[in-house]
């Protein structure tokens, strides 16, 4: 007789890519695992992370969106996983063809260096992130190009490579590429006049630097926060045209010559400084890619390696999404294992820019969340790249509650994108959200009163917070249209709101009484009454 054992598998941490199934285990059946949703590959059931939280999952999607069954042999069980190819186009077949031409920086140029090199960014692990957005971009605007003019349609894609031997740290993509001219003006001057005036300023004045972002291409320079010396290779998109090396160590001169063996797009080499090592180990730049750069359009390889594999949901039409597909997101987005409770998919183009999806979470908060002095859980993004992962500003403290994104091109960022610029567009954007989130769980109410009564048990001080905090006297009559309240004329656990009491007040009475209590019984025992 056979005999069938069942097991339940879980993945630590919640990472995106984890697996988390029930596998019925049964002896002389094959191994058969149908590929992930998210990640397209063939994971096996038997080399996985386990879970302090152990969790039964049934056997149909479970929390990261994998619904099928895992049926194996105790034999099969044995073998290792099988392995994905590596896909990976960085390789040292780039040769200089004849003399460097030595080039200065520009004055400017130079200052800005010495700005990002020392003080622009609190992380150095950023410089991972600008890097990313510059391929991102490069590949956007070969895809333009293709779009609007004849051409064979390449991969588009972004390769990383680490070396801890010798302590480089690799990143090419496949885009439009650099000619020689667009590498002196791009990476040897900031093309833009009255420059120097506004790096004065930026050196003066913290509010100056705001305007800076997305004007400059400053990211690039980012790169000499951790880099002795920077190689770049590129070869444009042009046809026949030939490639280049670009080199400096950042010191107010660069070189640049005609290279052979350079594929088109631009592949930027980064020889570490001695305390910055870490970055040539593939875990620490795995973890640096996943925190910031998961959502970029583009296949992001880390040494052959596909990283991103999770869609922006939120950059998707409201009525492409599935209930499964935002299950799975906000378990990722909440770090999770309950479903939301509530789901609010908020697009505008003005007047602001806005392209948000609010979370509600299934369970009940505990006293300790509702208490504890935290910001937002809801994480902040332009152009699907990571600002800050608690954007603290673009909500009001009492929708801490809410999980989910917001993503704004609108949004006032310092010159190293890590700080927001208290401004008249970021109070806008909080009005506009905190009116939205209000207008949206005012129709919940309307439309099923019976679901929003249990969230107002398990959220209701939240609100009443919301009534406290609020400065503005028509927002706070705003928010008072979600309060719920138990009355003597009604059975006890049934809710009323302020509209409904009106309506059955009887003509002439001028007056409410209420009484604050921690429970009806209390209430109705009271010696006030």
């Amino acid at each position: 007789m056979s005999r069938s054992l069942t097991l339940a598998r879980f993945a630590l941490s919640f990472p995106p890519k984890a697996h988390l199934r029930l596998m019925t285990c049964t002896r002389g059946l094959n191994v058969r695992s149908a590929p992930s949703s998210l990640t397209g590959a063939k994971t096996s059931p038997v080399w996985q992370r386990w879970s302090s939280r152990p969790r039964l999952w049934s056997s149909q999607r479970s929390c990261l969106g994998f619904s099928q069954q895992c049926y194996y042999s105790t034999q099969e069980a044995e073998k290792p996983p099988e392995e994905e190819p590596l896909h990976n186009i960085i390789n040292d077949t780039e040769s200089v063809e004849g003399d460097f031409s030595k080039h200065e920086f520009q004055a400017e140029t130079k200052k800005l260096l010495d700005i990002v090199a020392r003080s622009l960014y609190s992380e150095k692990e950023v410089f991972i992130r600008e890097l990313i957005s510059n391929g991102s971009d490069a590949l956007e605007k070969l895809r333009h190009r293709l779009m609007t003019a004849s051409g064979d349609a390449a991969q588009m894609e972004i390769h990383l490579q680490t070396d801890g031997a010798k302590g480089t740290f690799t990143i090419q993509d496949t885009g439009i590429g650099m000619n020689k001219e667009e590498l002196v003006a791009n990476l040897g001057t900031i093309a833009r006049s009255g420059s120097k005036a506004f790096l004065d300023a930026l050196q003066n004045q913290a509010e100056a630097s705001s305007t800076i972002i997305g004007q400059f291409g400053v990211g690039f320079y980012s790169a000499f926060m951790v880099a002795d010396r920077v190689d770049v290779y590129t070869r444009s998109a042009d046809p026949d045209a030939p490639g280049y090396k670009w080199s400096s160590d950042g010191s107010g001169l660069y070189e640049i010559a005609e290279a052979s063996g350079v594929q088109q797009g631009t592949k930027i080499v980064l020889h570490l400084k001695e305390d910055c090592k870490e970055f040539s180990s593939e875990d620490r730049v795995k973890d640096v890619v996943t925190k910031y750069s998961n959502f970029v359009s583009f296949p992001i390889f880390l040494n052959g390696r596909r990283l991103n594999t999770l869609q922006a949901l939120w950059m998707m039409e409201p009525k492409e999404i599935s209930d499964w597909q935002h299950e799975e997101f906000y378990r990722y987005a909440a770090q999770s294992y309950d479903k939301p409770r509530y789901t609010l998919h908020y697009r505008a183009d003005a007047p602001l820019n806005i392209r948000s999806i609010f979370y509600v979470p299934e369970a009940k908060p505990s006293m300790f969340d509702v208490s504890r002095e935290m910001g937002s859980s809801v994480a902040l993004y332009s152009r699907k790249v990571l600002i800050q992962t608690k954007a603290t500003d673009i909500l009001p403290k009492w929708l801490r509650f809410l999980r989910g994104v917001v993503d704004s091109e609108d949004i006032p960022l310092n010159l190293s994108r890590e700080l927001l610029q208290e401004s008249v567009l970021i109070r806008k954007l909080r009005d506009v959200l905190q009116q939205r989130v209000i207008r949206f769980l005012l129709d919940q109410s309307k439309k099923d009163p019976e679901k929003y009564s249990r969230f107002f048990e398990d959220y209701g001080l939240f609100i009443r917070e919301g009534i406290v905090t609020t400065q503005e006297q028509d927002v706070k009559e705003d928010i008072a249209k979600l309060l719920r309240f138990e009355s003597s004329a009604l059975p006890a656990g049934q809710q009323t709101n302020l509209m409904e009491y009106g309506s059955r007040m009887k003509a002439g009475t001028r007056n409410i009484y209420y009484l604050c209590a921690p429970n009806r019984h209390l209430a109705e025992h009271s010696p006030l009454l």
